[in-house]
């Protein structure tokens, strides 16, 4: 029996995926990345990269999403494809970091971006954190309209980035374009695959639309249609985003810097012009929010259905909308935004997903027979998948062992408590 009152079109889908994935990464990472290379080139190809397997990526979760055309996303299809547990480690991932992560890392970084306008204070990322939430809990169409909203909002301001920052000149005497021979050198280092973690983390939402397929109108026709338009899209907003921020700033006004939007805009047009790009940074976020909050829930919801353990979260509201597990997923975020370091939540929180996203593009060559949408040259791009993100994830263990371990303690945890719970009848 399907509770859902309303469907989303392909076009709000694809506002979803577009709204999560354009968050904090792309206005954050590039700082963290200048302090392992320097080179444009490594740069440029850091982003290309990501942008090929978030591409790849969508490919596969449209075939996964088609084949199996239920909300749930991986825990579908890991459940479904290899064994009960993963897709339950996946679902409790998710909960605990997959989706409640991106909200405290939206929220810190609004706060980030509103201080020089309201001082080091943490009441407004942490205000959105909990109100943006319970904008989700009354309908699917109500949802809908505010995400659309939200998400014009955040496309129309990171495009008017980019026409500024192209069409004005740089103000900075040495500016951190640099193209020259190092980045053969750069693309061997321990530091590249670093940077690729924050690269990944900043696509992440590419497969967002996959975990509400019961919503989508015509999800067989209009599920591969907004994952892999709307990835396009901002893999071409990304690459053009980090040549304006290196424009107009300089080395080592960048590297290792968390706000390298207002910097960069703040040499362009003056600290008044960069007190304006800050607040709109922080505005687009609550789109982030608001994307993640939707799309979260849907996955502990799924798990809560078929396991007794999370039984009370399964409950739907008239709607059809799981407003118990917005409100678990709501208070996660919340703990994560309270105790965490932007760094190295980013950093365990991009280390966890990407393994899983990794065991999911490997169920799909579980997949012998397809009913739905296929992955173009299957099985090729899941194996240039599964090669490159396995090599970036031994680079990272070796280089972040901490953060890594804490993202396989996670995921240990909830291996036990999957042993611990029982699954319903």
């Amino acid at each position: 029996m399907s509770y859902t009152t309303s469907k989303i079109s392909w076009k709000t889908a694809a506002g979803l995926v577009i709204a999560n994935m354009i968050g904090t990464g792309v206005f954050t990472s590039l700082g963290f990345q200048l302090a392992e290379v320097q080179n444009t080139w490594s740069i440029l190809m850091l982003w290309i990269l990501g942008g090929g397997m978030a591409l790849i990526g969508a490919l596969v979760y449209a075939e996964l999403g088609t084949h199996f055309r239920k909300t749930g996303g991986d825990y579908i299809f890991l459940s479904e494809t290899i064994h009960p547990s993963i897709g339950y480690l996946y679902a409790w991932i998710s909960l605990t970091v997959g989706f409640s992560a991106p909200i405290a890392i939206a929220a810190m970084a609004m706060n980030f971006y509103l201080s020089p306008l309201f001082g080091e204070q943490i009441w407004v990322g942490l205000f959105f954190l909990l109100a943006v939430p319970l904008a989700h809990i009354f309908s699917i169409s109500r949802s809908a309209w505010i995400h659309d909203l939200l998400t014009l909002v955040k496309i129309f301001f990171v495009l008017a980035l980019i026409l500024l920052g192209v069409l004005f000149a740089s103000r900075v005497e040495s500016s951190a374009l640099l193209f020259s021979d190092t980045w053969k050198s750069e693309l061997l280092q321990p530091g590249f695959a670093v940077s690729l973690i924050y690269v990944f983390y900043a696509y992440t939402g590419w497969n967002s639309a996959a975990y509400i397929t019961e919503e989508v109108e015509q999800p067989a026709k209009n599920l591969p249609k907004a994952l892999i338009w709307a990835t396009m899209f901002v893999m071409g907003v990304y690459i053009l985003l980090q040549l304006v921020l290196l424009r107009h700033a300089s080395l080592e006004q960048l590297s290792g810097q968390v706000q390298v939007a207002d910097i960069a805009f703040g040499n362009l047009f003056g600290a008044k012009g960069a007190l304006w790009v800050s607040f709109f940074i922080a505005v687009q976020l609550i789109a982030t929010i608001s994307g993640y909050s939707w799309v979260g829930p849907r996955i502990t919801y799924a798990m809560a259905k078929d396991f007794r353990l999370w039984k009370p979260l399964s409950k739907l509201n008239s709607e059809g909308i799981p407003v118990r597990a917005i409100f678990l997923n709501t208070a996660i975020s919340l703990l994560l935004f309270l105790s965490g370091s932007f760094e190295q939540v980013m950093i365990y929180a991009g280390f966890i997903l990407q393994l899983m996203g990794t065991i999911t593009v490997y169920s799909s060559l579980r997949i012998k027979k397809e009913n739905g949408f296929k992955t173009p040259f299957k099985p090729i791009p899941q194996y240039i998948y599964l090669i490159f993100s396995t090599s970036v994830l031994i680079y990272l263990f070796w280089s972040r062992p901490w953060e890594s371990l804490a993202g396989i303690g996670i995921m240990v945890l909830g291996l036990l408590i999957f042993l611990a719970d029982q699954r319903k009848s």
